[in-house]
């Protein structure tokens, strides 16, 4: 019997604050075919209280979204499924209590992803699915807040995210469903307002097309081909007579609009305002819709990192560039802890860590920039903050974590929860660049003697050449000092000569 290799299948997961979305596609030569699509409305930003919390009902109701969904994906490899969290688990200060439960009904990690993260992934979703050419302007409407990007092929050159959305908004101006002109107004003054400090910016860019993505502004456009405009462009002037009609309406429920769907009615009036302020901040005049979002970005870049440059790389060598870090002693001290971590790790190395190591060692002088005195600190602020395009929230704080513990005293009561990986996993990273960072103190090209290493859990024992240590006293003072690090934080660091292994 003849077998066939089936197609790989990856599927794509966008936990938004209105709806869960999830899209599965099958890898056919080089392109994706899609073969399901799947979405859930989960309303998770109605449960952000005044503390910023989730209540038990809204986790309740993203984890039963999150287990259907895990029945489709049913066997799926962890390298084919990428989920990302977006604005209402970016705020949400028990993020980490959802994160932990839903980890029992799916078997995947979870990326908790900044807003210029997502602004990235909107626009690499909708360049694959939108080939207008030259440069596009991308409005996407979420639940809790608005992407806007600029750019042109798949490339952004200008994105912010915006802290505003059709389920915040309708929270604040249209609460239980009410709705008047005053209400309206005052949504639309508020989106205003948030526009104001980026208008300026998009409109000296400037774009050749303008494409909105995602629920609000679809569920708007079939509004729009309703009322008998078959080519369904939103223009100004189609906007405000959808903003007529709505604010003809005191209730949600009385949003009887042709083509409007009963499920978008709560949230449409506020989705509505904040579209309308877009278009009057960017002095927009006409705008088509989209298919593609968040989730197809999230699958086009999955494929993208299986067959060419993984974009976080050129971010890595973007930011070493920005902050003047010495290239050769990065590229040094990256070598030396990848071998290391891989000596340290022969049973088994994560290659998604391996990789974080080679970056952060890549990046581990960043905060040089700033100042000698304390630049680990600094190194740690800059990579935990910066805008990294690739990077999810968590790789960041990994990132940030590993530069932070690169020398000085080990303060691991300081680490940062984490949510994909677990400490225990960034103990074998920090301990290998820490090494790598003291075998090259003296920032030479003067290449390292053979070396071997052999970790047992928290005791790495080192052998050097004999003699070696003798010809070199200044760097065996540092690894004495290393040594003692170590010991007040519970490791053990054994160096011995070479030729006294068996």
């Amino acid at each position: 019997m003849i077998e066939i290799d089936r197609p790989r299948e990856i599927a794509a997961i966008d936990m938004g604050s209105n709806s869960f979305h999830m899209v599965v596609a099958r890898v056919v030569g080089h392109s994706l075919q899609i073969v399901s699509r799947h979405k859930q409305r989960v309303h998770l930003a109605d449960g952000l209280n005044d503390n910023m919390e989730l209540d038990q009902a809204a986790i309740q109701r993203g984890l039963s979204c999150l287990a259907m969904f895990a029945e489709r994906i049913q066997g799926f490899d962890p390298e084919n499924v990428r989920i990302a969290a977006t604005y209402t688990l970016r705020q949400a200060r028990n993020a980490q209590v959802f994160l932990m439960r839903a980890e029992s009904v799916l078997p995947y990690p979870i990326e908790i992803i900044p807003g210029t993260e997502e602004a990235r992934l909107i626009f690499l979703g909708v360049a694959h699915t939108q080939h207008e050419p030259g440069q596009k302007l991308v409005v996407d409407i979420g639940g809790g807040s608005t992407e806007l990007i600029i750019g042109e092929g798949f490339e952004p050159k200008l994105q912010y995210s915006k802290h505003m959305g059709c389920v915040s908004y309708n929270l604040h101006y249209f609460p239980e469903g009410k709705i008047s002109a005053k209400a309206m107004a005052n949504a639309q003054m508020a989106a205003l307002q948030k526009m104001e400090s980026i208008a300026s910016q998009y409109k000296k860019l400037g774009w050749e097309a303008a494409i909105g993505a995602s629920g609000t502004i679809k569920a708007i456009r079939e509004v729009i081909i309703a009322q008998g405009h078959a080519d369904g462009i939103i223009t100004k002037e189609r906007l405000e007579e959808v903003v007529k009609r709505v604010t003809a309406c005191k209730h949600s429920d009385e949003l009887a609009l042709p083509g409007l769907t009963d499920d978008r009615k709560p949230v449409f009036a506020a989705g509505v305002a904040i579209l309308s302020a877009v278009f009057s901040a960017l002095k927009i005049e006409g705008m088509v819709f989209s298919d593609g979002a968040l989730r197809e970005g999230l699958l086009y870049e999955m494929e993208e990192r299986f067959r060419h440059s993984d974009i976080r790389s050129r971010t890595a060598i973007a930011m070493a560039t920005q902050y003047n870090v010495d290239i050769d002693q990065a590229n040094r001290v990256r070598d030396t802890a990848e071998q290391i971590y891989r000596q340290a790790t022969s049973n088994g190395t994560h290659t998604e860590l391996a990789a974080l190591l080679s970056w952060g060692a890549q990046l581990h002088e960043v905060g040089l920039s700033i100042s000698y005195p304390g630049f680990h600190r600094h190194s740690a602020y800059l990579l935990r903050h910066s805008t990294m395009p690739g990077f999810n929230l968590e790789e960041q704080t990994v990132l940030a974590t590993l530069v932070r513990f690169q020398r000085k005293s080990l303060k691991l009561d300081e680490m940062p929860e984490l949510s994909i990986y677990k400490r225990k996993h960034l103990y074998p990273m920090i301990r290998a660049l820490r090494l790598a960072v003291a075998l090259h103190g003296q920032r030479t090209d003067e290449a390292l003697p053979s070396m071997v290493l052999t970790a047992d859990k928290e005791k790495w024992l080192l052998s050097l050449p004999d003699g070696w240590q003798t010809n070199n006293r200044l760097l065996a003072a540092d690894l004495t000092k290393e040594q003692d690090y170590w010991r007040k934080a519970g490791w053990e660091l054994v160096i011995n000569p070479l030729e006294e292994l068996d």
